[in-house]
């Protein structure tokens, strides 16, 4: 049966702690080249820094070749089928990474591909970076227990992937909010089903003051450029900076980062930010993925 990533909890704990595992020892040791041969097509319809360099370097680094497929370079920008797109590349390939607008893009594609179908991004869910995010922690914290996660910002792609991910190795997460941006209940009830309930506040000093590391994201996602004006106004102290965190409080951002909106660009530049391993982790993490679905 073909494996697919299109959200964290397609992995069981055990396999997400595999592939963990694994990616600390590509990041310490070394990658073999276990993907020799192996071809990787990956989709774009957003732009991208992190996911097209990790992923491409990451295949190049495991003896495999990966291919660009930007939105008009294929026929599903001249309305060719999801799913026929998912049959012809499952003939040609051994991977497809997708970094899509809409999650149900890659869910149909899954439908039809015989070959692993990989979230790079959707609307609704960004599992690759739960993985770097979660290696991160470990490497920080030495491990998961009894480790405490703030989040403040928006109940985004990020948050949804995150939240569930979270779960699954027992991290202890309150999420503050604005009203009427919480994450979808099914987001919920699945990181429930998982682990520790995500505690959900509207108000920001809640989820800093127990925390140890605190985790933010834009506040204005692409597509959502016409919400611009409502959204800062909504997300009015919810920004990280010095006022809100307690002095050396490790802070976490996917990038990139909108300097002086969702967080201050004293804090992004500190000691205590750990986004430049979090963006270094997509490497070693996707790696293992990858390796794990082959």
């Amino acid at each position: 049966m073909t494996r697919h990533f299109l959200d964290a909890d397609n992995l069981s704990p055990g396999e997400l702690a595999e592939v963990l595992a694994v990616a600390e020892e590509f990041k310490s040791d070394g990658s073999p080249a276990a993907l020799a041969g192996r071809t990787l097509a990956m989709l774009f319809e957003k732009p991208s820094t992190r996911t097209r360099v990790s992923f491409e370097t990451g295949m190049t680094q495991l003896g495999g070749h990966a291919i660009f497929l930007g939105p008009d370079d294929t026929q599903l920008g001249r309305g060719e089928p999801v799913s026929d797109t998912g049959r012809v590349l499952s003939r040609y390939v051994d991977f497809v990474m997708g970094r899509v607008f809409d999650h149900d893009c890659l869910v149909e594609m899954a439908e039809h591909a015989t070959i692993p179908i990989v979230n790079g991004l959707s609307d609704t869910a960004h599992p690759c970076q739960s993985l770097a995010d979660l290696l991160t922690i470990h490497e920080h914290f030495g491990g998961f227990e009894d480790v405490s996660v703030g989040w403040v910002g928006d109940g985004n792609n990020v948050l949804n992937s995150f939240a569930v991910a979270a779960a699954m190795v027992g991290l202890d997460l309150t999420i503050a909010i604005p009203e009427g941006y919480e994450p979808s209940d099914d987001v919920l009830t699945r990181a429930k089903s998982q682990g520790p309930i995500p505690t959900l506040t509207h108000d920001p000093t809640e989820a800093v003051a127990d925390a140890d590391v605190v985790y933010t994201d834009v506040w204005v996602s692409m597509g959502e450029e016409e919400e611009r004006e409502a959204k800062l106004a909504d997300f009015e102290g919810f920004q990280l900076n010095s006022e809100l965190l307690p002095d050396s409080m490790p802070v976490m951002h996917c990038l990139p980062a909108h300097r002086g909106e969702e967080i201050t660009n004293d804090v992004l530049e500190s000691d205590r930010s750990l986004s430049w391993s979090q963006a270094e982790n997509r490497l070693h993490t996707q790696k293992a993925l990858l390796t794990f679905l082959a």
